[in-house]
């Protein structure tokens, strides 16, 4: 090695942050492991590299003894004051053992460890970067569909969208702009693993999130969210400013705003109900776009049951029971529906 190679380390530091003489010290421990595999040695050895010139010099320690019982590790006392006389028993001796084609093997090392160094010190910044975005919204392009995982690229990094964090029915070609949920941050030995989600419910709070300024504001508050995804999902909102209609700013003028979330969701349907204190005005509203008679609660068992007109029994209870059940998991209720009908017989 040279005066290039120390002048490619200074211009390493300078784009990426990583100090040369960090550089220096794992090139010069891993020119020990070399030094032994490639010239069988069993010697104490040390690498240096001079930092100006690149220059590689491999030098053996041993103790200086008085009675050498192994060559490779130890010196005789005269023999090391014959190269310098202040030498004592117990100190350590250091000769120049530098291969003559050691420099070779110097150069092929050196770039295979920083190249790795490199790798690892991206994968760092990488996995510090989104270890910080659990929970976030985030915006990728497909980059390619393998065993039925989406690899969503990021940027500097893929992330990927498992079979199961997928909505169903939805499909993913190549190219395709789409907004994930970050579930998980992983750290493997190959780099971060970001695992990404469509179906998660949180994905819809960010997405409202990003749609209305008085939620991402704080004006508007969620207060939970049920989710079948890619058919229905159902969200409680309250107002903290009573000027403001918080079923009103999650809709938006005309309709736009819960419109441009149900475009990216391609056609879930979302209904926006309005949150209540009062379990039973929840609890009926929770039932939308069924209307409610009347509805009847009890705190200790918290179950509630609703009564709704003959007509509107399917459609409280939803095909295959799905309004009633997201009914119950936006509120936390047990719900019981009967037809007006069902209450006279």
């Amino acid at each position: 090695m040279n005066v290039e190679f120390t002048k490619a380390l200074e211009q390493i530091e300078k784009d990426k942050g990583i100090s040369k003489d960090t550089l220096i010290e794992a090139v010069e421990a891993a020119l020990i492991s070399s030094y032994k595999r490639n010239f069988g040695s069993a010697q104490n050895v040390r690498v240096e590299i001079n930092r100006d010139t690149g220059e590689v010099n491999v030098y053996s320690r041993k103790t200086i003894t008085d009675d050498v019982t192994d060559d490779l590790l130890e010196i005789h006392i005269e023999d090391a004051k014959k190269h310098n006389i202040n030498y004592e028993i117990g100190d350590v001796f250091e000769g120049k053992v530098t291969p003559r084609n050691f420099g070779r093997i110097a150069a092929q090392t050196a770039k295979q460890v920083v190249v790795q160094r490199i790798r690892e010190d991206e994968r760092g910044i990488v996995y510090d970067e989104f270890i910080n975005r659990e929970s976030e919204l985030v915006t990728g392009e497909v980059s390619r569909v393998s065993r039925g995982s989406v690899y969503i690229s990021l940027g500097r990094t893929e992330a990927i969208l498992g079979p199961s964090e997928q909505i169903p029915n939805e499909e993913y070609k190549h190219g395709d702009r789409l907004k994930c949920y970050i579930v998980e941050v992983k750290k493997t030995t190959k780099g971060p693993q970001i695992l990404l989600s469509r179906t998660h419910p949180g994905l819809v709070k960010r997405l409202f999130e990003f749609e209305v300024p008085e939620i991402h504001d704080g004006i508007v508050e969620i207060k939970s969210i049920s989710r079948e995804a890619g058919s229905r999902t159902k969200i409680a909102v309250d107002s903290r400013d009573p000027n403001v209609d918080s079923v009103g700013a999650c809709v938006g003028p005309k309709g736009i705003r819960v419109q441009a979330i149900v475009d990216e969701l391609n056609g879930e349907k979302i209904d926006i109900i309005k949150y209540s204190d009062d379990p039973e005005k929840f609890i009926a509203s929770s039932l939308s776009p069924a209307k409610v008679i009347l509805c009847e609660v009890e705190p200790e068992e918290k179950t509630a049951r609703v009564i709704v007109p003959d007509y509107q029994l399917s459609l409280a209870i939803g095909k295959e029971g799905q309004n009633a059940r997201l009914a119950a998991k936006l509120t936390g209720w047990k719900i019981d529906i009967k037809s007006e009908s069902q209450i006279d017989d």
